[in-house]
Formats: structure tokens, C-alpha cells, sequence
């Protein structure tokens, strides 16, 4: 969950003990740093400041400049996800369903929204998406949400998968990664649940298959690749919405999340390796190792690629 945020010049980086750095993106040299309380989420950044929760339930709004503290709300929950700030609003996800729309100067709750908890859940939480001033976001339900920024009024929501078990773990149906949204459309999967696309214009599923996955699926080169949970990993022509290949070469290595970097997919695994995989067959075309500690996440930002692993050490990678 400790994704970093990024501005023009700089990326913002937190770890779980508190300290967020102002990182320069040419040369990782730190701009500022602050010390903070045990954080439960990574960093957002947008529109001059940057976003922070702590274990205590508290969203943390602080100067892209300097670090200064601007404003500081306790919303009752822990925050699991990174937030999205919008120009009015700072929308964040608790870990108990509920979405919260702040005021992005003052930080005063403006609206929110709690959804149905089931008994059961992965400790996780998805980011919500913004597109169009609308909020797109997955639930630990099952079902994917959409509601306006500014007023928080649900516009639509449909089932991402249906519980289908006899048991509480059987119905364990988190949506922990975030919705994919692109022409039209929005691709979303969950844990023991589907790959779904939904179309924003009919407001409805369109297209489901069975796969269990905690990421979100990426879309490049007229595919719709997704890493499922046990790490297998699975194309789809977007045209057909045929199975194009699948790679079950890191079967049970923990991979973290794919990304799309520069035509090639890339992922991590469990032993501090990251690995380059052509899209279009779903060979391995060159790996590497970075760490000996497990890479927990992949982001990339214009053309750079960063890595952090499970010690919160940070990485940027040329390929």
C-alpha cells in the first residue's frame, strides 16, 4: 500500500515508521523529509500537497514545498489505500468500507459513503479512481462503486463476482485492486472472484471470466494481461476478449503487481528479482536481481521505472 506520489520534479515517499521524503526524480537526492506517526498508506500528491494516513485514522495533508503540515483529520478508520486528490476534494477509502470526501484546504469531512462489510476480508484496500469528476471505486464486497467527487452521490454500482462458497473463506471476495478505466470502460478484478469489464455509458458488466487476483489488470498492445493470485499470469486480446497465453513459469513466487514499461511487462518477486516478459507471448526476455528482500511494488512515471521492496527501499531502474 505504500505507493509513492509524484509531482513535475519530485516524488514523495513514505514508510510504514513515519518518515516522508521529497525525493528529486533526476538524481533520488532527498529535497526535505519529516517525521510523522506509524503510517498505514503511501503517499498521493496533486495540486500542491501531499496525502498521508497514519494508523490513529488520521489523513495527513502536507506542503509539497517544504513538508509543512497543512491539515490533520481523524476519519474513525484506518486508511489502507492511497487517497486521490482532486481541485475541491481529497476522497480516501477506510478499511471498513467506508469512501470519505474531504475538503482538499480545510480538510472538513464533506460527504461519505459506507458500503456493506462482509464478515471476512484481506487486510488491503483499493485506491479509488478518479475520471471525469466521478469516483470509481472497488469494495471489500465485491462490487465496484461510482459516485460524483464533489457530492459523493452513488451513481451506479454493479457486482465485480458473486459469492458462491458455503463458507465465510469461500465467500472472501475482496476487490483490493483498483479499476483499470480506458475508452469507455472500466476493468476490475477481485480475490477468488472475476476479471470484469464494466461499460460507463450502459452502466453494466459487459464481459466476465473467472480469475482471482489482487492487482489491477494492464492494458498494452491490444492485450488484457492480469497476474492472478497464485502469480500465474494471463493475456486476453482486447479485440476477441480470446485467451492469448498464459505464463505459469512463477507459479507461487509472490510476484507483485505487472506493470507496463517501455512495451515490456514487468514484475517482481518473492526473492528481490524483477523480471521482463514480452506482452505479446508471454516469454521471459531478461531479469534481474535488485534486492534480497522481497519487491512488494512497481510504478512507473513518464520514462522511469521504481521499485521498492519489503524494507521500504526504493529503487530507480533503467531498462
Amino acid at each position: 500500500n505504500f505507493e509513492p506520489g509524484f509531482s513535475s520534479q519530485n516524488l514523495f515517499f513514505a514508510d510504514s515508521e513515519g518518515t516522508l521524503s521529497s525525493i528529486a526524480i533526476n538524481n533520488g537526492e532527498t529535497v526535505w523529509s519529516t517525521e510523522l506517526n506509524f503510517l498505514a498508506s503511501g503517499t498521493a500528491a496533486g495540486f500542491g500537497i501531499v496525502v498521508v494516513a497514519d494508523v490513529d485514522g488520521n489523513v495527513i495533508a502536507l506542503d509539497q514545498k517544504d513538508g509543512a503540515q497543512l491539515w490533520s483529520t481523524n476519519v474513525k478508520g484506518e486508511i489502507l489505500s492511497k487517497s486521490v486528490i482532486d481541485t475541491k476534494i481529497v476522497v480516501v477509502k477506510s478499511g471498513s468500507g467506508e469512501l470519505i470526501g474531504l475538503n482538499r484546504v480545510s480538510g472538513e469531512i464533506e460527504w461519505s459513503y459506507r458500503s456493506k462489510l462482509p464478515p471476512l476480508t484481506v487486510r488491503g484496500s483499493s485506491s479509488p479512481v478518479l475520471s471525469d469528476d466521478k469516483v470509481f471505486v472497488s469494495f471489500d464486497n465485491g462490487r465496484l462503486g461510482v459516485f460524483d467527487i464533489n457530492s459523493g452521490f452513488p451513481l451506479w454500482d454493479g457486482a465485480i463476482s458473486y459469492v458462491s462458497g458455503t463458507s465465510e473463506l469461500a465467500n472472501l471476495i475482496d476487490g483490493d485492486s483498483s479499476p483499470v478505466i480506458e475508452g469507455g470502460l472500466v476493468y476490475t478484478t477481485n480475490y477468488q472472484g472475476n476479471l470484469n469489464i464494466f461499460d460507463i455509458a450502459q452502466k453494466r458488466s459487459v464481459w466476465t471470466n473467472e480469475i482471482s487476483s489482487f492487482y489491477s489488470p494492464i492494458i498494452m498492445r491490444g492485450l488484457l494481461i492480469v497476474a492472478e493470485a497464485d502469480s500465474t499470469m494471463k493475456s486476453f486480446s482486447l479485440t476477441s476478449l480470446e485467451e492469448s497465453w498464459i505464463n505459469e513459469d512463477y507459479l507461487n513466487r509472490e510476484l507483485s503487481n505487472p506493470v507496463s514499461y517501455k512495451g515490456s511487462l514487468i514484475v517482481g518477486d518473492f526473492e528481490g528479482y524483477i523480471h521482463i516478459i514480452d506482452p505479446l507471448n508471454g516469454k521471459t526476455i531478461g531479469r534481474k536481481k535488485l534486492s534480497r528482500k522481497p519487491i512488494k511494488s512497481i510504478f512507473t512515471r513518464s520514462n522511469s521505472l521504481y521499485v521498492i521492496d519489503e524494507a521500504f527501499n526504493l529503487f530507480s531502474v533503467n531498462i
